[in-house]
């Protein structure tokens, strides 16, 4: 075998080891649930009217961390000889990654049992974070955007963590309707897969397929399960935080690894976090509105981007289908435009898009209250519904 078909093999067999493990793992934890009654129970603010097993993310941290060990250890048995691509300091990051995916795990299914103040839960996804940056893992320079290239560790590394955090929480809060955390979360990683394995990172190629693998299995069972049929689950907080988590460190290393010149501009900076763009901006979006209303920006509400489409009269299906949609855009044009453009115009440019998106909405949910509005018959004293 050469060079390069070895390592696809790997990433091919990470892949299939992770949907393999999924689809054996996530029917017995739907099992456990309705035999518990560990369900997620309907509410005013939410999209289900039926309850719903919310441990699916039990399997994602046990999954991603099987079938990697699988992988590395069939490819050190089978080609001992041949250490290219490994070293010491990969081995110090994802020690380091996986403690922080432990506690964040930990805490996500204590969550998803008993429920976790959100204090607790920050302080949790802060201490993870700086778990990356103890990794050697952390942002000393800010690749052009703003004008601004090397920064000294005294800003960087408070820079990381706020991203590690806000890329984790923001992969939770759009966790709303069905398929669109786990869809969002796919088309990333796989995004981030395939630049890693341009790259030749086949190290952080397999961490992306492992853990697309393993949501490959519950995307089905949550888009098309049948909650009546208690064939339906939800990742819960366990899951959305392992995602969260798992994405950041791969943005994170994939900006750091192409800033090797720290007084030059970085176009994947913007490359990286234009995989998860939807939920970074709609997070913005939500907390802004929520401060604007004079409200906690930490409790949740009615205000997010598949909220605001339900209300223009769309399915859920539908409105997953859009979202997924809106991401594949902003990552094609940001893949197109990084490296032909100054970063900074290129983030003004997503900013501008995204405001004219919500625009657009804000005028269908105006027209769609309108048609619903009652008016008067001249005929008769009973409204009548346009």
């Amino acid at each position: 075998m050469s060079m390069t078909q070895i390592p696809l093999l790997l990433l091919l067999c990470g892949f299939l080891a992770s949907v393999f493990l999924g689809m054996a793992i996530i029917p017995r934890i739907l099992v456990i649930s309705h035999k518990k009654r560990l369900y997620d129970i309907p509410d005013t603010r939410k999209v289900h009217t039926t309850p719903v097993p919310r441990l699916g993310g039990l399997s994602f941290f046990p999954v991603i961390l099987m079938s990697m060990a699988l992988v590395m250890g069939f490819r050190l048995y089978l080609w001992s000889s041949d250490l290219s691509g490994l070293s010491l300091d990969m081995l110090h990051e994802y020690l380091f990654l996986f403690v922080g995916m432990t506690l964040l795990y930990l805490v996500g299914v204590c969550d998803d049992l008993v429920g976790v103040g959100y204090r607790y839960k920050f302080v949790v996804q802060v201490v993870s974070a700086f778990l990356l940056v103890l990794s050697g893992n952390w942002l000393d320079s800010l690749g052009g955007l703003f004008g601004i290239y090397s920064v000294p560790a005294l800003l960087g590394v408070p820079i990381t963590v706020f991203a590690v955090v806000y890329v984790t929480n923001a992969i939770n809060l759009i966790d709303g309707i069905d398929g669109l955390s786990s869809g969002l979360c796919c088309i990333a990683l796989s995004v981030l897969s395939v630049i890693f394995f341009i790259q030749v990172q086949y190290i952080y190629a397999l961490l992306a397929v492992c853990t697309l693998g393993v949501l490959m299995p519950f995307w089905c069972y949550n888009v098309f399960g049948n909650a009546n049929r208690g064939h339906k689950l939800f990742m819960g907080d366990a899951g959305s935080l392992t995602l969260g988590y798992v994405i950041s460190f791969l943005i994170i290393h994939l900006c750091v690894s192409n800033g090797s010149f720290p007084d030059r501009s970085n176009p994947y900076l913007v490359i990286a976090f234009s995989t998860v763009l939807v939920p970074l901006l709609d997070v913005i979006r939500v907390v802004l509105h929520r401060l604007r209303e004079h409200k906690n920006p930490f409790l949740p509400d009615k205000n997010h981007f598949h909220h605001k489409l339900l209300r223009t009269g769309m399915r859920v299906r539908m409105v997953m289908v859009t979202i997924l949609c809106v991401s594949v855009f902003f990552i094609a044009l940001n893949l197109l435009l990084a490296k032909r453009m100054n970063i900074t115009y290129l983030l003004f440019l997503n900013l501008f898009l995204w405001s004219l998106l919500h625009l657009s909405i804000n005028r269908l949910i105006s027209g769609e209250r309108g048609r619903k509005r009652p008016v008067r018959n001249s005929d008769s004293s009973l409204p009548v519904f346009l």
